[in-house]
């Protein structure tokens, strides 16, 4: 049994790694900003503690007593950068504390590759990320290089998930009310893919290995086409409908500069990790999960 504080407990990602460490048997202290967070982690098992992202001084503390720190939060707003800055500083300088290295598991993403194209993503391949997500990079070196953390790096495919869609939810929302799906740029980018259950256990895995560090793709479909996603979307529906594209200009001026991400052509490997660890995905096909979930949705 390990003691865990996990960041983003609440989130799409955060609340299967949060019932993958509880299926584990490990102890899981996660950060709360309500009562209804509160409450959602002690159903799943998890100890809430009570603060903020943006003032992490007072929770840093707590968490440097435990075992590992996985971070996957993100305000999704334009302090994004900074409040990661601040958050992970306040880790680094509670952890000197301590008498040997604290595990930290930080969340990057396939988005700092830019566009792969035909190439496939490797740990190795240098980043082009988003100009939105380059401070990623910076803070995962900072990390990295910091001398009382052991710190593992992952890299996510794009995730769907089988309670909200995931990165699936757009289309799922349009097909759901008889719409067309919508297509930034080109239907025939490539995004590589995870399930959220999947993608959970590389983490706990990363977290029972304190002895891994370094960066770590996490993939079970290295690239599929958007045209296929919204296809298999909209035929579980009954509405196989076409897809409406959309210009990426079009796509940025409504939603801001993070629409390039879906846009970008990418295949990606998750090779390293499957070797360090034995991972392996159960999901590697969307489609029939999916389907399935979709099904359900009307039962």
């Amino acid at each position: 049994m390990v003691r865990v504080f996990i960041l983003g407990g609440t989130g799409t990602i955060g609340t299967a790694i949060v019932a993958e460490l509880v299926r584990r048997n490990h102890q899981v202290v996660a950060l709360s900003r309500s009562e209804k967070s509160d409450k959602s982690l002690r159903v799943a098992g998890a100890v809430p503690c009570r603060g903020d992202m943006t003032e992490p001084e007072p929770w840093a503390d707590v968490a440097s007593t435990s075992d590992a720190v996985v971070q996957v939060a993100a305000t999704f707003g334009d302090d994004m950068g900074d409040v990661d800055a601040k958050a992970m500083n306040a880790l680094i300088e509670a952890s000197q504390t301590r008498t040997e290295p604290m595990g930290l598991i930080y969340t990057g993403g396939c988005w700092l590759y830019g566009e792969t194209g035909d190439e496939i993503a490797v740990e190795e391949r240098p980043f082009d990320p988003l100009p939105a997500f380059s401070w990623m990079v910076n803070h995962a070196q900072m990390l990295l290089s910091a001398v009382n953390l052991r710190t593992a790096v992952i890299h996510p495919a794009m995730v769907y998930d089988m309670q909200d869609g995931g990165v699936f939810h757009r289309f799922v929302a349009a097909a759901k009310v008889g719409q067309r799906p919508e297509i930034w740029g080109s239907a025939a980018t490539r995004w590589p893919l995870i399930e959220s259950a999947d993608l959970a256990r590389a983490y706990c895995d990363l977290v029972e290995r304190s002895d891994l560090v370094g960066h770590f793709n996490v993939v079970a479909e290295e690239g599929v086409t958007v045209s296929r996603i919204t296809t298999v979307i909209s035929e579980a529906f009954g509405s196989p409908e076409e897809p409406i594209i959309r210009s990426l200009d079009d796509a940025i001026a409504e939603n801001g500069d993070w629409a390039k991400g879906p846009t970008l052509d990418q295949q990606m490997s998750a090779r390293k990790l499957r070797s360090a660890l034995g991972w392996q995905p159960e999901t590697t096909d969307f489609a029939k999960p999916i389907s399935r979930w979709i099904a359900g949705l009307g039962d």
